[in-house]
């Protein structure tokens, strides 16, 4: 069954594997579909079938079905009896509850690693950070967002608290942003994207101030530019 409301046609998102690691076929289709729905190539309300994701990924129902029962496990689709899984709509107050929380946790996080970072790990952040930017230039949402989520949980792993990580990974998934066509329209994408330029560099520099100042206001994209 297709979904309940056609899109323009885009193409089908590329199975990653992110963050470096091994992933199970599962798994990988579970990161696809994450990206695809934070990027907002999934929309909030609509159904979609097993088969038809299956379809647009090019591999059989099974795995999507998985993946799909995954995402509903962490709150972003409801499975739809007969029919297949919904995608989750987000409140404005989720927003901004989202949005605080991260403010909470990952400033002072970062602005520590100023201090605290090996330089060569950050150094080693540069390519995913490059990665982001092309996306930007390119349009192509679904990259940014998994370069994005690599950059940023990269980054804060650096602290050595998995924990956090797991939390903010958690958040940036429930808050999506659903902003992001909107940011290619105006031309605007690719300064979002060179600030992960701008905070490694800051970073590479120990000045606190500079990072305070970077992450303060990348963060601040995701309530004011990349959320309705």
């Amino acid at each position: 069954m297709a979904a309940t409301r056609n899109r323009t046609a885009s193409p089908a998102p590329q199975l990653p594997v992110l963050g470096g690691r091994r992933e199970s076929f599962r798994e990988r289709v579970a990161d696809a579909l994450r990206a695809a729905l934070i990027a907002g190539e999934l929309l909030p309300g609509e159904v979609y079938s097993a088969p038809t994701l299956a379809a647009r990924f090019g591999v059989s129902a099974t795995p999507v079905r998985e993946a799909m029962l995954d995402l509903a496990k962490e709150g972003l689709v409801d499975t739809v009896p007969n029919k297949g899984f919904r995608v989750t709509a987000v409140s404005e107050k989720q927003l901004d509850e989202y949005t605080h929380i991260r403010r909470l946790i990952e400033i002072p996080t970062t602005i520590a690693l100023a201090e605290t970072a090996d330089p060569g790990a950050l150094e080693a952040l540069r390519p995913v950070a490059e990665a982001i930017v092309t996306a930007a230039a390119e349009g192509d949402l679904i990259a940014y967002v998994e370069a994005d989520t690599r950059f940023h949980l990269g980054l804060l792993a650096l602290s050595g608290n998995d924990h956090l990580v797991d939390v903010v990974g958690d958040l940036r998934k429930r808050a999506r942003l659903f902003g992001l066509t909107e940011l290619v329209k105006h031309g605007r994408l690719e300064a979002s994207g060179q600030e992960h330029i701008e905070l490694l560099d800051a970073l590479l520099a120990r000045d606190t101030e500079a990072v305070r100042e970077v992450i303060t206001r990348h963060i601040g994209h995701v309530r004011g530019l990349w959320a309705h």
